[in-house]
C-alpha cells in the first residue's frame, strides 16, 4: 500500500531489525547517514498571497505541475474551503520550500494549497480551469462565485493575507534536505520518497523517469502491476538507472535515499546520447526479464512455488541491471536455458543470507553487495554453460 492506502503492485520493504536502535541519524545499514546540525539552514518568511502569485507569475516557484496530477489534487470543495478559510482570516499551514541555486523554490509542502489559491486567483498559472467556489460552510452566499465575482476589498483582502513559508536555503546538503522535509512530510497526504525527490530535484530527469515508467516494455515485465498513481513506477526505474550507473558488488553508501537522490542529480548532468543508451538497456532488461520469468518476474519464489504476485524492489534492480550487464549473445543463452535459470532461482530463493538480502533492510551496503553478486554468478553460470 502506498500512504495513500491504495496497492503500489510493489511488494513492502521491511527495516533490519539488526537496525532500528540507529535511528534516522544512524551508522547502520540502511539508515541515514550523520550531519551536523548545523548545516540544516531554514529561513523563515512572512509573505503574502500576493507575492507567492508574483513568484508563481515569474517561475520562480515551481509547484511541479506533474506531481500535482498524481498526488490527487484536491476537490473542488476542499479548495473552495481553504479560500473561505483565507477570506475569514483563519490562519492556514505553514508552507515549506526548497531553495535553488538560482532563488528559484520547489514546494515541498503546500503543493495542494498554493494550487488552490492559484487556481481561484490567477488559474493561468496552474494549467487548470478557473475554481468556482462550491460548499462553503460559513460565506454561503459566495458559492458559485469566482474570484471576478468578489467584490474589490474581498480582492485585496486575498491579495495581503500573510502566509508563514519555511525556505530550506541552497547549500544545504541534499540528504539534509530529504531527512528534514520527511520529517515534516505527516500532515494531509504525506508525500511518498519518490514524490519527495521529485519535489527536490528538477531538470530532464523527472521527464526521462517518466517516459521510461510509460514504457510498453516495462508494463509487460511487470505486467502492468506497478502503480502510477504515487510514483512507484518512477521509483523502479530510478533504481535501475541509480545502480546501472554505479558498482553494485563495491557499493558502500550507507543512506540508501541520498543513493537514490544522487542518482536523479546524476542522470540530470548524462548527455542525451547517454540517456538514450540507458533506456535502450532498460527496454533490453525489461523484455529479457519477461522472457526469462514469465509473468512472475521480480517475484518471489517459496518452497519452490511462486509466493507473491507483487513485485520485489530488491529483486527488480538487481536483475534488470544485471541483465542490462550482458550482452546479446549471453541474453540469448538465459533464455535458451530458461527452466535451468528458474531452477536455480528457486533454490538461491532458499539461501538465508540471500532472501535477508531481498527482504530486510535491503538498502544496506552488505545486502546490495550481497544479492549482486549472487544474481550476477548465476546469470554468468548459466550463460557461460
Amino acid at each position: 500500500m502506498g500512504s495513500d492506502g491504495r496497492p503500489t503492485g510493489v511488494e513492502l520493504e521491511l527495516p533490519d531489525d539488526e537496525d532500528e536502535d540507529g535511528g534516522d541519524f544512524g551508522d547502520s545499514d540502511g539508515g541515514f547517514a550523520l550531519f551536523r546540525p548545523e548545516s540544516i539552514r531554514i529561513q523563515t518568511e512572512s509573505t503574502t498571497v500576493d507575492l507567492l502569485l508574483s513568484r508563481l507569475r515569474e517561475g520562480m516557484i515551481d509547484l511541479a505541475p506533474d506531481f500535482q496530477r498524481r498526488a490527487g489534487i484536491w476537490s473542488d470543495r476542499a479548495q473552495s474551503r481553504l479560500i473561505e478559510s483565507l477570506l475569514l482570516r483563519i490562519p492556514i499551514s505553514t508552507v515549506y520550500m526548497a531553495q535553488d541555486d538560482e532563488d528559484k523554490w520547489a514546494v515541498v509542502d503546500g503543493v495542494q494549497r498554493l494550487t488552490a489559491i492559484a487556481r481561484f486567483m490567477e488559474p493561468g498559472l496552474t494549467g487548470l480551469r478557473p475554481l468556482v467556489l462550491r460548499g462553503l460552510d460559513y460565506l454561503r452566499d459566495f458559492n458559485g462565485s469566482s474570484y471576478q465575482n468578489l467584490t474589490g476589498r474581498l480582492k485585496i483582502r486575498l491579495r495581503e493575507t500573510q502566509l508563514t513559508v519555511h525556505v530550506l536555503q541552497h547549500g544545504t546538503p541534499e540528504a539534509v534536505k530529504y531527512n528534514v522535509f520527511s520529517r515534516i512530510n505527516t500532515g494531509g497526504t504525506p508525500l511518498t520518497p519518490q514524490e519527495l525527490r521529485h519535489a527536490l530535484v528538477r531538470g530532464p530527469v523527472r521527464t526521462f523517469l517518466a517516459d521510461l515508467a510509460k514504457d510498453p516494455a516495462f508494463g509487460e515485465a511487470t505486467r502492468w502491476s506497478v502503480s502510477d498513481e504515487r510514483m512507484a513506477d518512477r521509483e523502479m526505474v530510478l533504481r535501475f538507472l541509480a545502480f546501472r550507473e554505479s558498482i553494485p558488488a563495491r557499493h558502500e553508501e550507507k543512506d540508501f535515499d541520498k543513493f537514490l537522490i544522487d542518482a536523479m542529480h546524476k542522470v540530470n548532468a548524462l548527455t542525451d546520447e547517454r540517456r538514450e543508451q540507458l533506456a535502450r538497456e532498460f527496454r533490453v532488461a525489461m523484455r529479457c526479464a519477461r522472457d526469462l520469468f514469465g509473468d512472475h518476474a521480480f517475484r518471489k519464489w517459496r518452497g519452490g512455488k511462486r509466493s507473491s504476485p507483487a513485485i520485489n524492489k530488491a529483486l527488480f534492480e538487481t536483475i534488470s541491471v544485471e541483465l542490462a550487464l550482458l550482452d546479446d549473445q549471453e541474453r540469448d543463452r538465459l533464455v535458451a536455458s530458461r527452466e535451468k535459470v528458474i531452477d536455480r532461482f528457486v533454490e538461491l530463493m532458499g539461501d538465508w543470507d540471500f532472501d535477508r538480502s531481498i527482504s530486510v533492510g535491503t538498502g544496506g551496503p552488505a545486502k546490495i553487495r550481497t544479492r549482486f553478486t549472487y544474481v550476477a554468478g548465476l546469470f554468468r553460470g548459466v550463460a557461460e554453460q
